[in-house]
């Protein structure tokens, strides 16, 4: 599947995709910005995200990452 398919269906389906899913999109979409802070600051969120300790505490926090899901798909 093809990762604008794999975003798609991450925003159609949010609430029943694994954090770990997310995650795992959103560390495939950081060479995409040119702005490498960009990259830098998406990549201490996906840290920060591993380390909570339940998976309603990843989910919260990966909610928060959905407008870099949107700018992917907008720049499709």
């Amino acid at each position: 599947m093809s990762l604008e398919n794999q975003v798609k269906q991450i925003m159609d389906n949010f609430d029943q995709t694994p954090s770990e899913k997310i995650i795992e999109v959103i560390d495939q979409i950081k060479p995409n910005f040119k702005n490498p802070e960009i990259a830098e600051y998406l990549q201490g969120k996906i840290q920060k995200i591993q380390d909570a300790s339940d998976e309603d505490e990843k989910k919260k926090q990966c909610k928060a990452l959905t407008p870099y899901l949107d700018w992917y798909i907008q720049g499709q």
